[in-house]
């Protein structure tokens, strides 16, 4: 593979772009499906954001690198399950070129032939936090977003093999720009046991089911992610480098909401009932439960910032002037969210998702072609890919069983598969009832599949909320 990710120059009569930031905003919103958008950043500086560039800017930082096995058990490899290890990006390329351990000290461990290394969610405003004129390079205001740049971004580098185990994004959807390799990406999310690159079928039989949606992401292309979408990610070359964007939704004020009821409740009785089988309700990314004083903390937050917006909104939606054109959304008031997994940390931020209240309008008919490819069920698409993602419904977010009840922020960048069976993944449980439970009738387990119901739930949420308001 080729060490510069940077793209040939568009030729004479290729340099305008297929869509305006109007149109790509609209394509954004209306989009049920991913796609991927062609010939819309052929202008952005980032396309030179190489690792080897990358290594140079920052210098000798240090930065914190997931470690894999390349084997393909039929276990996910989950974030609590690997190593870690911290080193500059130099030592990195040293290690995957396969140069001596000198040069590669802190993978000395690691035989590069055997194990994949993953820098993956790198929150671009954080390790540039004292280079901030290279924000600019990003320039997501090309899809509608003004202001939006790498301080809203992520930043993921990886080699060969690594990936990020099957999962669902909580909140938003996902734009996921590729710079170096071939790949697609990740975010907030509630994860799968199924290993979808090599399932055991004998454990979660119902995944034979599951359509995959496969793609491979090439540098300069951008890919559009759903929202609610499973998906898998994978690099596929040496080292590939990719950089993510979430986009905040209507829908994302409320669903911190019922997250937060959820974790309270889970927490609460399974803490009641043996506080070591509360791990079994855990996202595998997360090590212990929160205490309840924390939850309730993460729940009042979530519930004042959606009474916020929605007074922003009612404000904006009350003032016809407030409407319609970019440059008067970019001076709109923006509030930053903390979207972060730590509870007491949520109006501070280390991860901050600030959302303007603009409408856009949706569009009837998708205009698919070659510079906004959709990414099809592989039974009609064949794809060299390697990752992917299945379609969910709210109604399956919280319902099940699968040890990924959970959110948290993350993203991701690779190679994708998707599927719209909206019961497949989600449907894989394996029994976790305690030891008493077999003498019950009903157990714990029983208990909270029906108060954490996503219409249970949902209901909790508008009352809490609705008592607020008074």
């Amino acid at each position: 593979m080729a060490e510069a990710a940077a793209l040939d120059p568009p030729l004479p009569g290729e340099d305008v772009k297929p869509f305006t930031p109007e149109k790509a905003k609209e394509i954004v919103m209306s989009l049920q499906q991913p796609a991927v958008f062609c010939n819309m950043v052929f202008n952005w500086p980032v396309l030179h954001w190489n690792a080897k560039y990358l290594s140079e800017v920052l210098d000798g930082r240090t930065i914190r690198f997931r470690m894999g096995m390349k084997n393909r058990d039929t276990a996910p490899q989950f974030e609590t399950k690997c190593s870690y290890v911290e080193a500059t990006l130099e030592e990195f390329l040293a290690w995957t070129s396969g140069q001596p351990t000198s040069f590669s000290r802190p993978f000395s461990c690691y035989d590069s032939s055997k194990y994949w290394a993953y820098a993956d969610y790198k929150y671009i405003a954080r390790i540039f936090e004292d280079k901030t004129e290279i924000f600019k390079d990003i320039m997501w205001s090309d899809f509608g977003f003004p202001g939006r740049n790498g301080k809203e971004s992520t930043l993921w580098i990886g080699s060969a093999g690594a990936n990020t185990p099957c999962h669902l994004d909580s909140y938003g959807c996902n734009l996921v720009l590729q710079i170096q390799g071939r790949i697609p990406y990740e975010e907030s999310s509630i994860f799968s046991k199924v290993n979808v690159v090599n399932p055991d079928l004998r454990h979660y039989p119902q995944f034979r089911k599951a359509q995959a949606h496969v793609v491979t992401l090439n540098p300069g292309q951008v890919l559009f992610v759903p929202r609610h979408w499973w998906h898998y990610v994978e690099s596929v070359d040496p080292i590939t480098v990719s950089i993510n964007s979430w986009i905040e939704l209507d829908a994302d004020h409320k669903a911190r909401v019922e997250e937060a009821i959820t974790r309270t409740l889970v927490c609460a009785i399974k803490s009641a009932e043996n506080p070591s089988h509360v791990d079994a309700w855990l996202n595998p990314t997360e090590v212990e439960a929160t205490s309840h004083e924390i939850n309730l903390q993460y729940l009042n937050g979530a519930i004042s910032a959606y009474l916020e917006y929605q007074t922003v909104t009612v404000s904006e939606d009350r003032d016809p002037s407030t409407h319609d054109t970019e440059k008067e959304a970019s001076s709109r008031k923006r509030r930053k969210i903390q979207v972060n997994t730590k509870p007491e940390d949520y109006k501070s931020g280390t991860h901050e998702a600030g959302f303007t209240v603009v409408k856009a309008k949706k569009l009837e008919k998708i205009p698919f072609g070659v510079h906004l490819i959709p990414v099809l069920p592989q039974s009609q698409e064949a794809s060299s890919g390697g990752a992917g993602a299945v379609e969910s419904d709210s109604r399956d977010l919280l319902s099940e069983n699968e040890g990924g009840h959970f959110g948290k922020s993350r993203c991701t960048g690779k190679q994708s598969v998707m599927s719209n069976d909206c019961e497949t993944l989600a449907d894989q449980t394996d029994s976790d009832s305690t030891a008493n439970s077999s003498q019950m009738a009903i157990s714990t387990n029983d208990l909270l599949d029906c108060l954490v119901n996503p219409q249970v739930i949902s209901l909790v949420a508008g009352l809490l909320l609705e008592r607020e308001r008074v």
